[in-house]
């Protein structure tokens, strides 16, 4: 199987190592991965902030380096649903490309839907031994269905003790430029996922999306909690956090 993986802007920018984790996670389960060097972003920036032009060419570049896989895997809820839920949106009036994304869409997956629905996987190397509560991204949970599929995977550790925290469902606040533009309303948002957090009593929090991951880490921190751990679900998988 051979699959291609989209690193994502904020994680090869800000947190290379969850790639890392991505890729060791995906090669102990037997894939041949691949990593375009030319990949950037999948233009969920621009799309969010009406630069339409600017999305499209994006989308039209992710369509030139990762059509060729077997799958495309992506450690992101928000990226992963931009390509599968917006990218219709952006080649409405090219058929010529709107053609090509449809024959690529369905093998478009968020990591651990990836593990999960795809490839079945039993075992994960990681022996992560504690407490933990998970929050589910916007994106990978409204878009893409990812909700019971971490979890699954998390259940296959015997060291992790699973407490789901109150409205774990609930936004975090970070939104992309939202957190910019409506900074005092994304605060009011993210005090109450920290809030939620620290009620439920698990020392640490597991995502799957860095812009979450980034948002609450960073406000846990500028408040004075430097002790609850903020882990992407595949650090914890792969044995790295």
């Amino acid at each position: 199987m051979r699959v291609g993986l989209f690193v994502t802007c904020l994680i090869d920018m800000m947190r290379p190592e969850i790639g890392f984790s991505t890729l060791k996670l995906l090669e102990t389960a037997g894939c041949e991965v691949v990593i375009p060097d030319s990949q950037t972003c999948c233009g969920q920036p621009g799309y969010n902030s009406g630069e339409r032009a600017i999305a499209r060419d994006l989308a039209q570049k992710f369509l030139d380096e990762f059509e060729s896989f077997d799958y495309v895997v992506v450690p992101s809820g928000s990226c992963g649903g931009m390509v599968k839920a917006h990218y219709g949106d952006l080649f409405a009036d090219d058929p010529e490309l709107m053609g090509r994304y449809e024959r690529l869409r369905p093998r478009v997956y968020e990591l651990t839907d990836f593990l999960v629905n795809v490839l079945h996987v039993d075992t994960v190397p990681g022996d992560y031994n504690g407490e933990v509560t998970y929050h589910d991204a916007c994106s990978g949970l409204r878009e893409l269905g990812v909700k019971t599929q971490p979890r699954a995977l998390l259940a296959k550790m015997p060291g992790v003790k699973m407490t789901e925290m109150k409205d774990c469902q609930a936004c975090c606040g970070f939104g992309g430029t939202f957190a910019l533009k409506y900074g005092d309303i994304s605060t009011a948002i993210v005090d109450e996922k920290c809030a939620n957090i620290a009620a439920s009593g698990a020392p640490a929090v597991v995502l799957g999306d860095l812009g979450c991951m980034l948002n609450i880490e960073g406000r846990l921190r500028r408040t004075g909690d430097t002790r609850t751990r903020v882990l992407h679900i595949a650090q914890v998988l792969a044995g790295d956090a």
